[in-house]
């Protein structure tokens, strides 16, 4: 397959990195962010926004999540471990099982990061976990980071 059949499959959210040659970097625009509390929704909503420059979807459950993940097809989802219902553990899992979502990156944001508690996570196949409380003037360039190392 050339390296312009590529690019055109690859979609409108890529981009040819002239100064790598021919690597290919996907450029990332949507996020889906699963948080049950309002004020962390809003404050991760405007750091990813404004900040970032993401299109960004909040959930407020895990069942939500599941539910209208697939009319959005976010390219990276962002979940809160603890929430009433379905805990961002079994929203993963379930996640995983929609069509479309089988390597879709997933990170965890909780204020649960023992070392037993992130290689769990890590265990289950989320790609990072960041800690809250986090930094909304740094959010932005956090997920961007995970985002470029998953594409080397």
């Amino acid at each position: 397959m050339s390296l312009r059949h590529r690019v055109i499959s690859w979609g409108a959210g890529c981009r040819l990195d002239e100064g790598r040659g021919a690597s290919m970097t996907r450029s990332l625009s949507k996020i889906l962010y699963v948080e049950d509390d309002p004020d962390i929704q809003e404050v991760a909503k405007i750091a990813l926004e404004e900040i970032g420059g993401f299109t960004v979807k909040i959930c407020n459950s895990g069942l939500e999540a599941v539910k209208d993940a697939p009319g959005f097809m976010p390219e990276f989802i962002l979940l809160d471990v603890m929430m009433p219902g379905m805990d961002g553990p079994s929203t993963l899992v379930a996640l995983r099982e929609l069509d479309g979502f089988k390597d879709t990156p997933i990170a965890f944001m909780t204020a649960k990061v023992m070392d037993s508690e992130v290689k769990r996570y890590m265990d289950m196949g989320a790609v990072d976990v960041i800690a809250k409380p986090f930094d909304p003037m740094t959010l932005s360039d956090k997920i961007k980071g995970i985002w470029q190392g998953l594409q080397r």
